[in-house]
């Protein structure tokens, strides 16, 4: 099972995102996407990110994965 995590982007510096995800910070690819901003939500996966989510998707996704754990 593939499992996509999502998280809010801090900053972006060319083809590389800061995510925030839970308060842990990392840095993915963001080449995929067009017109990311900071304060965007994507979903992440295999350390990139591959979709824009609204901020009510993030939500349900976090609400998911708590009931998976």
């Amino acid at each position: 099972m593939c499992v996509g995590t999502a998280a809010r982007v801090i900053d972006i510096d060319e083809d590389t995102a800061l995510i925030d995800v839970s308060g842990a910070r990392r840095k993915v690819s963001a080449a995929l996407l067009d017109e990311l901003l900071p304060g965007d939500y994507v979903m992440v996966h295999a350390g990139a990110a591959i979709a824009k989510i609204t901020a009510s998707d993030e939500d349900e996704a976090d609400e998911l994965l708590g009931d998976l754990l």
